[in-house]
């Protein structure tokens, strides 16, 4: 893996989060590093977080991703905790709610044109209303009854988790470490031939 690899998406969106910091070997990637890193991973994230597309975080700054950072870390650690049968830390339930705290949200009428709709709206600086956003992610993530059962990638250098659909499952994703194990594999055999 290496950095010019996109970040791995397509899990629940908390979990995304946590891949976004990843270990190959002796090389660190973390993909919301920077503002830019943090856009293109948004919009990697497709509807899930379309509100913030476009120019919503065009000025987020380095600053702005130490709450990001925060909500990832702190999902990383509770999520690590609860997938091994352990009790989370007052600390890291504070930091969460603390997060989804900072950005309420309340319900919002608007009219369509020919009828009456509600939505839930947060509110808060962009970066707050991201940051509860994810944490209430998380938070689903950590409800879900499958929680249980998130694994972390089989491949040696691999630190991605997911959430099996299938308990056969080893691999973050079939076309990124399945197929790398396989070929290692395979020219191992044939190298000790």
């Amino acid at each position: 893996m290496s950095a010019d690899i996109p970040p791995l998406t397509g899990e629940l969106l908390g979990l995304d989060l946590i891949n976004t910091r990843a270990r190959s070997g002796t090389d660190s990637i973390d993909h919301l590093a920077t503002p830019d890193g943090l856009r293109t991973w948004v919009a990697l994230q497709g509807e899930q977080l379309a509100q913030y597309g476009g120019d919503v975080l065009a000025e987020a700054s380095q600053a702005d991703l130490a709450a990001i950072h925060a909500v990832r870390k702190t999902a990383s650690q509770l999520v690590d905790d609860i997938r091994h049968g352990k009790a989370p830390s007052d600390a890291s339930l504070r930091e969460l709610n603390r997060t989804l705290s900072a950005a309420p949200v309340h319900l919002e009428l608007r009219w369509s044109g020919s009828s009456m709709a509600v939505a839930p709206r947060r509110t808060g600086s962009v970066i707050a209303d991201l940051a509860a956003h994810l944490a209430e992610a998380v938070a689903l993530v950590l409800t879900d009854p499958g929680v249980g059962t998130i694994r972390k990638c089989e491949a040696e250098d691999c630190t991605m988790l997911f959430l099996p659909a299938s308990s056969r499952r080893r691999w973050c994703a079939a076309a990124r470490c399945g197929n790398r194990m396989r070929v290692a594999r395979y020219y191992q055999r044939h190298k000790d031939s």
